[in-house]
């Protein structure tokens, strides 16, 4: 029998050109130093450290109490009755959207959502649009072998793409990705920008006939419950009603009550686009579990108490944001190169570190962002994210600075480090 070398085997074409996170691969790194001993501030992940930012206390006992009624078996596959119901209500009462319960689906969580939205309504060769950074537009976009159109963003935007980004590629289009709050940014679409961007697409399906496949909008607005002080949500059908007809939805708890390992998302559109994404996701299995969905529904029937809890959530995410921030800001008045974006949503910090050429103290050159990365992590030990991770130019100063699992007394130590370092380099 022949002996074959397992790192020759022939797999499909689409798994060999993946490409892996480089998400992971700096979690790796940092979890290295970590099990050294060393104490690194984690500010990679968008997620949410539990002791910090628990989920409620109502939706636990809720879960606990379903299993304990043996809520254990299939769900229906666009999720249950209740949910499906109480997130109708939830949208329009706190959203003013009006959606009924069988123009919703329900999944496990955000993901399988923009899979199913994607393989609905991108057919090979298809074209996709999107701003970067943006989270995973690329790999989705390359998983259903779709061409991408990717707008770089600028930071005098936020990083938010525009309708005069857009125009040039609208009459290839067959989807349009947009985020906000947007991750990794942490910034918003203004009333003015997303009304432009709507109208766009709007003449652009005006254009094409009855028989042609219209240019759809797939909006993820999975963090617009964690809209921060002075910053307004907008999306795209309250400003423009006819786009109901073009535009799905990304939403859930997963950022906004901090339940990531929940797994309970959902997705609101077209009836006859979601009635697809239920087919699609029927057969990839990935719904919600039956108790959790059942303990949302729940918890969702009491939007007081929801409410309540979010102004909670709010605030603690907001404390660390604008201490990094302001922290930022007063590094940057000492002389240092660095900078960040105003907080506006999510759990992200923008930040920069306009490091490249510096000199270390032990004469190394910083020559490219992943030498600055490395110099922030090593002398300052603190992890951040480089925007080249979510789609940008390799080159690119920016950052993404997570605050899910940062203490709000932290802050004054991770600038202080900061300094430290910065004060350091020649």
């Amino acid at each position: 029998m022949k002996n074959l070398n397992t790192s020759e085997l022939k797999v499909s074409q689409l798994a060999e050109n993946i490409i892996g996170s480089e998400i992971i691969k700096l979690a790796a790194e940092v979890n290295h130093l970590i099990a050294q001993g060393q104490k690194i501030y984690n500010l990679t992940i968008g997620d949410f450290n539990p002791k910090q930012f628990p989920i409620p206390a109502e939706l636990k006992e809720a879960i606990i109490e379903a299993y304990q009624n043996d809520q254990t078996n299939y769900p229906a596959a666009d999720g249950v009755p209740e949910l499906r119901k109480a997130v109708s209500n939830l949208l329009k009462v706190r959203g003013n959207l009006e959606y009924s319960p069988d123009e919703i689906l329900i999944a496990g969580g955000a993901r399988p959502v923009i899979y199913s939205i994607f393989s609905a309504l991108v057919d090979p060769e298809d074209t996709v649009i999107f701003a970067v950074p943006s989270w995973n537009n690329n790999h989705y976009a390359y998983l259903h072998r779709a061409k991408s159109v990717v707008i770089e963003g600028k930071p005098e935007n936020n990083f938010m793409p525009s309708a005069a980004d857009i125009r040039p590629s609208i009459r290839e289009a067959a989807l349009v990705a947009l985020c906000s709050p947007q991750n990794p940014t942490g910034t918003v679409f203004t009333k003015e920008g997303l009304e432009e961007i709507c109208d766009l697409i709007l003449e652009e399906n005006n254009r094409r006939g009855p028989e042609d496949k219209p240019v759809y909008l797939m909006f993820d607005q999975i963090y617009w419950e964690l809209t921060m002080k002075g910053t307004q949500h907008f999306n795209p059908v309250v400003l423009r009603p006819e786009m109901k007809e073009y535009t799905v939805f990304v939403d859930g708890i997963s950022k906004s009550l901090s339940a990531t390992g929940v797994r309970v998302g959902w997705s609101f559109g077209p009836k006859k686009v979601i009635a697809k994404m239920k087919s699609l996701l029927s057969h990839i299995g990935a719904w919600a579990p039956k108790a959790e969905q059942i303990a949302s529904a729940n918890y969702l029937s009491d939007l007081d108490t929801y409410s309540t809890f979010l102004d909670g959530q709010r605030e603690k995410i907001y404390a660390r944001l604008k201490s990094l921030y302001d922290g930022f800001q007063a590094l940057k008045s000492e002389g240092h190169a660095v900078d960040a974006i105003t907080p506006q949503a999510a759990i992200y910090l923008t930040i920069k570190f306009d490091l490249i050429g510096k000199t270390t103290a032990e004469g190394n050159v910083l020559a490219e962002t992943k030498d600055v990365t490395g110099y922030i992590l090593n002398e300052a030990k603190i992890a951040v994210v480089p925007f080249y991770a979510f789609g940008t130019s390799v080159d690119s100063p920016w950052y993404r600075l997570s605050v899910g699992t940062c203490a709000v007394e932290d802050t004054e130590e991770i600038i202080s480090n900061l300094r430290v370092a910065l004060e350091k380099l020649r």
